[in-house]
């Protein structure tokens, strides 16, 4: 039977409380879910062959794809996919085996290659591509493919990031009481 939870060689997702996941969406193996995140339909996220972390009221959004690097002779840890706190993951967008930071927004589209790093209080454009191992520092917008610096995030930009993580914490709960209700 197909469940769009599950176990890899044994190892099962870990969800706290009030975590939605859609049930279009495929969640598997070393996962970990921390308070009021959502998976949102069509995701694909797999904790296979290293962690994937997920910070308490983060969002990873339709179609995005989830995944990590193996740890192998070269690369002795791997590359985790690790999420903070606060974090909207947008549309389609692709992180594979790298660290963001609290209070990020990741565009729609965007593309986060293996070993990258996004500090905190970040916005990636729609559409860009962070290539490996690059570092984007703390309280700017990037944009485009390899994606640049262009310029410091607004004070209005700031107080945006927490308040689009809240706004899907929101609708994550009105999701859950639907369920709630219908069961």
């Amino acid at each position: 039977m197909f469940s769009s939870i599950r176990s890899y060689q044994g190892i099962h997702p870990k969800l706290a409380d009030n975590v939605y996941i859609d049930s279009a969406a495929v969640i598997v193996g070393d996962i970990t879910l921390d308070h009021d995140a959502s998976i949102w339909p069509m995701v694909a996220a797999r904790g296979d062959v290293n962690i994937i972390k997920i910070g308490k009221r983060s969002n990873v959004q339709d179609g995005s794809v989830l995944h990590v690097t193996r740890k192998s002779p070269t690369n002795p840890e791997g590359n985790p996919l690790l999420i903070g706190d606060d974090v909207t993951i947008g549309h389609k967008a692709m992180l594979h085996g790298c660290t963001v930071g609290n209070r990020v927004l990741v565009g729609m589209g965007a593309i986060i290659l293996d070993g990258a790093i996004i500090e905190d209080d970040v916005i990636l454009g729609a559409g860009s591509l962070v290539p490996p191992g690059k570092v984007l520092q703390s309280g700017f917008l990037y944009v485009g493919s390899p994606c640049k610096q262009v310029r410091p995030l607004t004070e209005k930009e700031l107080a945006f990031l927490p308040q689009s993580a809240d706004n899907y914490v929101r609708l994550k709960n009105e999701y859950l009481v639907d369920l709630q209700q219908s069961s």
